[in-house]
Order: C-alpha cells, then structure tokens, then sequence
C-alpha cells in the first residue's frame, strides 16, 4: 500500500488504519498484542485510539486501549518510531460521569490535561494526530438528526480549543490536530480560525462513512475537499451490519453472533446502526455482494478503500483473522455496473444508519 499524505501535515499514513476500540472489551491484551504484530507484519503503519477507549464506555475501561497499546510499545522497542499514532480527547462527557467529572465542555485546560495523561498511557513523547473526538458545542451526531439551536450551551470556543492544540504543538507533543464526528461548519471555522491567527490547521476528520451511512457526501467532502483536510473513515462494516453476520436473524434474535457489538450491547443497539432500517438496506447490499461473487465484507471495504473521498479507512477487528480478511480486501475493484446497482439502493435506502 502507498502511503498517503494526511491534509496539509507531514504524516505519511497507509490508507488502512488500525482501529483499536475493542481492545480491552472484547480483545484482551494478549489478543490485542497480536493483531498489533500483525498489523504491523502486513505493512500498516497508522493505528487509532481515543482517551475513552475500550467501547462501550465506562469507567473501569476508559483509558485501557491506551494502556494496552503502551505496553505493546514497551514490549518491542523501535516499533514506535515506525507508525502514526492517533488518539483522541472525548468532547463533553455525554452522561459519562467519569470523564472530567460529567463536564458538558471541553476546556483548554482539558485539553492539554487530557494529551498528557494519553501520552502516559501511550508510553510515548509524541503523539502524531490528537483529534477531538466530538464537538463541545451541540451538533447532530450519534444518530441524532437535526440541528436544534435551542439546545446550545456555552462551551468553550473553537478559537479557545485551538489555542490548546497549538500550545501542545508548539511544545511538542503533538504533530498534528484532527477532528472527528464533525460538520462542514466546524470543518470550515477551525480551517478559518487557524488561518486567522497562525494556529494549527487541522489535517484530518475522522467521521463514519460506509454503504448505510454516506452523509459525508452531502457536502462535508466537497468542504474537505477544497480546504485540503483528509477524511478518516471509521465504520466501514457499518458496525458489523454489512459483514452478513445479521442477514438470518434480526440484530436481536436468538441466532445474531452473541459476541458481536451490535449484539452485546443495548446503547449501541439505541444508535443509528440498530435500527431496522439499517439492519434493511445492509442485507441488500450484502445481497448485491454475494450476486458479485464478493463476501459482504469485501463489497463494503472496497466501496471505501476506493471512494476518492476516503484518505485512510479505519478498521476494527477482534481476531488476526478479522484483520487478514479486512487487509485482503484491499485492491479488490468495484465494476461500473457494480457501483451504479450501490447507488441504486441508496437512492432508495438513503442514508439509514446516519
């Protein structure tokens, strides 16, 4: 794979990046150790984290991800120096009592506290890319649909976060900033903001883009686009609903893989990627997958390791199987017939898991 160049930075990225939620949840150390070797034996270089990993959130796991992918680091060294790194700092707490004690902002002071405590974590000095991991002010995300101005609450201004973010640049600490579940509006006041006052431009927004879900492509990718700045697409699998693993039984039913996120896990069954309407348009496109004699999960990363919009794909895995598979699929072609049938379902689809 040839490296890519992220925005405007000097990050070199394979356009496959490792994503890393399910350490410390479903994989364990050991496990996760082992994918990382691997990982790295296949040639990708970028993995990606966050301050609130493993998923589903909760106290006794925040920070683990980190931790687990820090001991890694100290278990091989000279490794570090051979990828990108990239975490992320949580936005407001979103009823998550145990991050900055509930805070409904993300402060600059948050902000640097919370780079410190990942680069701890992380057992290293630098981290390449620090994103924030969801706006501090109200937007629609997570499966919510509309705007609502009613809901704004003062938090902190983007000018103020970026003011952060250039410090720990300046310092050193970082190399790039990055944003991630953001709007063409946010996209477009951090790119001004830094442009106005010599701050740090963003290089990255990392956002969910797969066959159920391509909202990126309502404008966010023509923003991106003409301000330089690379998309990171996480959820490629749309959360395991385009694997096929769902296709005999409802996302609920007694037959559904009892290990699989969807399954597990009643929050994630609450968001966009639980509801029936997802559930709908994937079993189509898995369909279409297996007419093509492609897997379900061939059609669904191909269609996003080969959409000019995608800079890198983030994908996540919970076995080195799963993560041969994921990285097999890459060079894989979609016809232009293929690529019509896809438009096709979601002209009648849409964006379901939005």
């Amino acid at each position: 794979m040839q490296k890519i160049q992220l925005g405007s930075s000097d990050l070199q990225v394979t356009p496959v990046c490792l994503g890393t939620m399910t350490f410390g949840e479903q994989v364990d150390e050991a496990t996760a150790h082992s994918i990382l070797d691997r990982s790295l034996e296949r040639g990708v270089n970028f993995l990606d984290t966050a301050e609130m990993y493993s998923v589903p959130a909760k106290a006794e796991t925040f920070g683990a991800t980190e931790t687990i992918i820090g001991n890694w680091f100290a278990k091989r060294p000279g490794v570090r120096g051979k990828l990108v790194v990239a975490t992320k700092v949580a936005g407001p707490a979103r009823g998550m009592a145990w991050v900055r004690n509930g805070s409904p902002d993300l402060t600059q002071q948050d902000i640097v506290q919370a780079c410190e405590d990942s680069l701890k974590r992380l057992q290293t000095d630098v981290i390449d890319l620090y994103q924030i991991h969801w706006p501090a002010r109200h937007v629609p995300a997570f499966g919510m649909l509309y705007f609502d101005p009613a809901k704004d609450k003062p938090v902190s201004s983007i000018h103020q976060q970026l003011e952060a973010l250039g410090g720990l640049v300046k310092a050193g600490k970082i190399r790039a900033i990055g944003l991630s579940n953001e709007t063409p509006y946010g996209v477009h006041e951090f790119v001004r903001l830094a442009e106005q006052y010599g701050l740090p431009k963003v290089a990255t927004v990392q956002n969910p883009f797969c066959l159920v879900n391509r909202t990126v492509e309502n404008g966010l990718d023509e923003t991106m686009h003409r301000l330089g700045v690379s998309l990171l697409a996480y959820s490629p699998l749309g959360f395991g609903l385009l694997t096929g693993k769902y296709d005999q039984s409802g996302v609920e039913g007694p037959q559904a893989p009892q290990n699989a996120r969807i399954a597990k896990y009643e929050s994630v069954r609450k968001q966009r990627w639980g509801r029936p309407e997802a559930l709908a348009a994937a079993r189509r496109y898995n369909t279409l997958a297996r007419e093509h004699g492609l897997t379900p999960t061939q059609l669904a990363l191909a269609f996003c390791y080969t959409k000019w919009q995608v800079a890198s794909t983030i994908i996540g895995v919970t076995s080195v199987a799963q993560l041969d598979e994921n990285l097999d699929a890459w060079g894989a072609q979609l016809s232009p017939e293929l690529l019509a049938a896809i438009d096709a379902i979601r002209w009648d689809a849409r964006d379901p898991a939005l």
